[in-house]
């Protein structure tokens, strides 16, 4: 089995939804499996907060070494990702130092509530540190229908959302099947690579 790690900070639950729709799209490919694990709040996150939307289990270090690949999600944040998904990132030192996340497929996904949120350079932002840990960056091909008729979220950096100025806006059809995308996509590659490892 391929286990693909969906890691996502979320403040209103949007992020969270967003992750459990790409978790589908893996578990649609033979021999693949989702993690789903949060990231917890910063205690200014947690004060601020009216509610916890980060309701799967937690994140452990060893699901980032024993991932054949990941995608990470969080809410744009001026155009970057929220403080506790950087935080966590901040702290994977050893992980990079062992290799641990090297040559894997990686993608990345958000959510804002403004149409014109930043959410291009919040997918941006995130591919940095996936960078840096020697991570095989995988966006959406324009060859996805939804991305060609958007009106809402989607890019080819990852699946995003635009949630509207209360967080209350659903995720849509097109919005949806690109999250799908996503985890079909890392899941079919991380299979692959499993499967026949580069020397």
């Amino acid at each position: 089995m391929a286990k693909i790690l969906i890691l996502y900070y979320s403040k209103h639950g949007n992020t969270a939804k967003m992750a459990r729709l790409i978790g589908r799209g893996v578990a649609s490919v033979p021999d693949c499996e989702a993690v789903i694990r949060c990231v917890p709040e910063t205690p200014a996150e947690s004060e601020n907060s009216q509610d916890n939307a980060g309701t799967d289990l937690p994140v452990n270090r060893r699901d980032l070494s024993e991932c054949d690949g990941l995608i990470i999600g969080s809410p744009a944040r001026f155009g970057n990702m929220a403080a506790p998904l950087k935080i966590f990132f901040d702290e994977t030192g050893a992980e990079w130092f062992s290799g641990a996340l090297s040559g894997k497929p990686a993608g990345v996904f958000t959510s804002s509530s403004s149409l014109h949120g930043g959410q291009e350079t919040t997918l941006l932002t995130m591919m940095l540190p996936l960078l840096h840990h020697g991570m095989v960056i995988v966006g959406l091909p324009y060859s996805e229908p939804a991305l060609l008729d958007t009106a809402s979220g989607g890019t080819p950096y990852g699946p995003s959302h635009w949630s509207g100025n209360d967080s209350e806006r659903a995720i849509d059809s097109g919005e949806k099947s690109l999250c799908l995308a996503l985890g079909k996509r890392i899941s079919t590659l991380a299979r692959q690579l499993k499967n026949h490892p580069t020397e």
